[in-house]
């Protein structure tokens, strides 16, 4: 695909081919080489842990053109971190931090001319993914595995942009089992949230925000994303082992301390939602995404949030602050951004 193909500023979140990616496998216990593809399919086993016991993990990481014109990578380290939680967890090889950088910086300088312009409100989205290789129908994990980065320029998450979207409780769905693998990044997580998307999609909500699957009284994970909640001047997000810790909301609740706020991360009761001022889901691709009504389905209540019809004055204040600190418009005091030498 030409750059002159693509239209920046209406580019939407999805998949655009690029030139290539970059793999390394797990073989014989240790990591081999970087090899570099421009193939978009990959060999695989029919009996492969990925395709029979879900051993598949992945991560998702941005890179933006600055207004300096260089190029910056938001807290790739912490991504780094989690793949490496998230091996643990399922039992896979865990990628060696310093792998993960060098090949999260091959692939964006290999890609760089699909690294979106600066203004254009479009960014290089990263996903690395490792799955079992191994060739097996009994249930272990696999001996050898795949690691995979793979890029792809998109444009905002969800297509409304930022502005105030309707969420909607519903109680008939749990994406993760209590104690099981919401706190790692496994595709199994996301399969589980699909049925619970589509339906809310059909009822014209963004998405679903779930509660805690164990007692159903508490706000879980929105859709996607981690959830946050603004009252006076506390930041407040859910406190639960079925939580992904997001880079993100990490990074929110840094800023909100950085503004003088006090933070919460604590058990959020659903009758603690008619006193939030502000409300948004938060994540990599979501960054701040402003939540205008919450809907309860099962109690027929509707608890409106963004009064106004627009995005809160916190919430505005964070995402307009993540965003420039990754653009480079305003110093980067916590050294959150990785810079490239392209």
């Amino acid at each position: 695909m030409k750059n002159s193909e693509i239209d920046w500023s209406t580019l939407g979140f999805g998949y655009v081919p690029t030139d290539y990616n970059v793999r390394c496998y797990y073989r014989d216990g240790k990591w081999g080489e970087i090899e570099i593809s421009s193939s978009e399919t990959i060999e695989m086993h029919i009996a492969a842990t990925a395709l029979h016991y879900g051993q598949e993990i992945f991560e998702g990481l941005k890179a933006f053109r600055g207004k300096d014109g260089k190029v910056r990578v938001f807290r790739p380290e912490e991504n780094a971190r989690r793949i490496r939680e998230s091996a643990r967890g399922i039992k896979m090889a865990e990628i060696p931090e310093e792998l993960f950088i060098k090949m999260v910086k091959l692939v964006i300088k290999l890609n760089e001319r699909f690294i979106p312009p600066y203004g254009s409100g479009a960014s290089l989205y990263i996903r690395p993914l490792e799955i079992g290789m191994t060739a097996q129908v009994g249930v272990k994990p696999a001996k050898e595995y795949c690691f995979i980065i793979l890029v792809s320029p998109v444009g905002p998450y969800f297509k409304a942009g930022f502005k105030p979207t309707n969420i909607c409780i519903m109680r008939d769905y749990d994406r993760v089992a209590p104690k099981g693998t919401g706190r790692w990044k496994v595709g199994g997580n996301y399969a589980a949230s699909l049925s619970a998307g589509e339906h809310a999609h059909e009822l014209g909500y963004s998405a679903v925000l779930y509660l805690d699957p164990k007692e159903k009284k508490y706000l879980d994970e929105c859709g996607p994303a981690n959830f946050y909640a603004i009252k006076g001047n506390t930041y407040i997000t859910p406190a639960s082992d079925s939580i992904l810790p997001s880079i993100t909301n990490m990074s929110l609740m840094d800023l909100a301390r950085d503004f003088g706020m006090t933070v919460e991360q604590r058990h959020i009761p659903v009758e603690e939602i008619p006193t939030f001022d502000e409300a948004a889901a938060c994540g990599t691709a979501a960054v701040c995404s402003p939540v205008g009504e919450i809907h309860d389905l099962d109690s027929g209540e509707k608890f409106v949030i963004a009064k106004d019809g627009k995005p809160g004055p916190v919430t505005t204040r964070f995402y307009n602050t993540l965003s420039a600190i990754r653009l480079g418009e305003i110093e980067d005091t916590h050294g959150w951004n990785m810079i490239l030498d392209l």
